[in-house]
């Protein structure tokens, strides 16, 4: 059974639901669930503003906000966590820095000129992660 959970949290209803469905695994494990939403940065002039004001912190206050609002079970701990970089990259470093058992990841439809064009965060995870992975859709 999974002892720490990452839900990879971008807003979205499919990501809403990965978290509710992680919130019942580890309610079901006694595990700690680890909601991790990644900025992805670009190499322009947004990246150093961003990271050297206090947008970060808003964000993160507010995704706090948002995932108490979803609500959890009484005795599961959840940790809200910001990161930055490449989606994908990202909550695989994650995984790895924070001894991550168990994915739960939110999956979109998309078109095929879409995917070409920005990717699939759910597909990238699920090709390299080293620890079960589950879509939610």
């Amino acid at each position: 059974m999974p002892k720490n959970i990452l839900v990879g949290y971008d807003g979205s209803e499919t990501a809403r639901r990965a978290y509710l469905f992680a919130l019942e695994l580890a309610a079901c494990a006694r595990a700690k669930v680890h909601v991790v939403s990644v900025i992805q940065l670009d190499n322009g002039a947004d990246t150093s503003a961003l990271m050297m004001t206090g947008a970060g912190e808003e964000r993160l206050a507010g995704l706090s906000e948002e995932i108490a609002a979803l609500g959890r079970p009484a005795g599961v701990p959840v940790e809200v966590e910001l990161v930055h970089g490449s989606p994908g990259d990202a909550l695989l470093s994650f995984v790895a820095g924070h001894g991550v058992d168990h994915i739960v990841i939110g999956h979109t439809e998309r078109g095929a000129l879409a995917r070409w064009l920005v990717g699939s965060t759910s597909t990238d995870v699920l090709a390299k992660a080293h620890v079960p992975v589950t879509v939610v859709r």
